[in-house]
């Protein structure tokens, strides 16, 4: 928790506006992917409850905002990765230090900020629907397979970048590519019958369509899709963690 704290602290230490840019830089995201695909390219987005597509960019701006703060999450836990244990080469040498719980802190971080972006979006929520469903209750329990999924490839990816340093260049285009290819900016139903269930391979396609569920629209979860998710989320954790263990035994070499 105290390096969660630190973390969090000192990203923003020297600034002028300091912990406030964790609410301004969602904001600003949200308000220009809000413009370019709510007012320019006029997407909508066809509520569980109704047949045909919203006509209010309100409810779409909600609607968006909450897929990306699923996104935000895990990319910022995926990018800062490959970095992790390079840019803290003076744990590797103190033997006493776990660098292994480097990228949980980075994942601790990354929550503070996805907590206060949720808080905003309850705001949004409450002003363009009315009201916010009791099923929000259930949002930690949709995030959670994802955190282990995150921590998983956080430490395979931190370990990776030790070693080969171009890791976070892959990383950043990757991060990309997920964000478009993921139901941030549109919806399953929206694709062809036969690629719908592919969209499934896409890391965050669960987590985003029940986080949204959950917290906006009153929906249950789709408990057997995030059952076998939870599953695989605990197994990439395992086979992440396990490699990190291993190869960590050259990175004082390296470093």
């Amino acid at each position: 928790m105290t390096l969660t704290s630190r973390e969090v602290v000192g990203r923003y230490r020297g600034s002028t506006f300091g912990l406030l840019w964790s609410l301004l830089n969602p904001l600003l995201m949200l308000a220009v992917y809000t413009f370019v695909f709510g007012v320019v390219m006029k997407s909508r987005w066809t509520m569980p409850d109704q047949q045909s597509a919203t006509h209010s960019t309100g409810e779409f701006a909600v609607i968006l905002f909450c897929g990306l703060i699923v996104f935000q999450f895990f990319s910022e836990v995926v990018s800062l990765a490959p970095g992790l244990i390079v840019g803290n080469a003076n744990y590797v040498k103190k033997i006493v230090f776990p660098i292994q719980i480097l990228p949980v802190v980075s994942a601790g971080a990354a929550l503070f900020h996805a907590a206060v972006s949720l808080l905003v979006l309850l705001v949004f929520a409450y002003v363009v629907f009315g009201h916010v469903p009791l099923t929000i209750v259930l949002a930690p329990v949709v995030l959670a397979p994802l955190i282990v999924m995150v921590l998983g490839i956080a430490w395979a990816l931190a370990s990776i970048g030790v070693y080969f340093r171009d890791m976070s260049q892959i990383v950043a285009p990757l991060m990309t590519a997920t964000m478009f290819l993921s139901p941030v900016f549109f919806q399953r139903a929206s694709l062809p019958t036969w690629l719908q269930p592919w969209l499934s391979l896409n890391p965050l396609a669960i987590p985003v369509e029940n986080f949204r569920n959950v917290v906006l629209f009153g929906v249950q979860p789709n408990w057997m899709a995030l059952g076998s998710y939870s599953i695989i989320a605990i197994v990439m954790a395992f086979l992440g963690y396990q490699f990190f263990q291993k190869t960590r035994r050259g990175f004082a070499d390296v470093l």
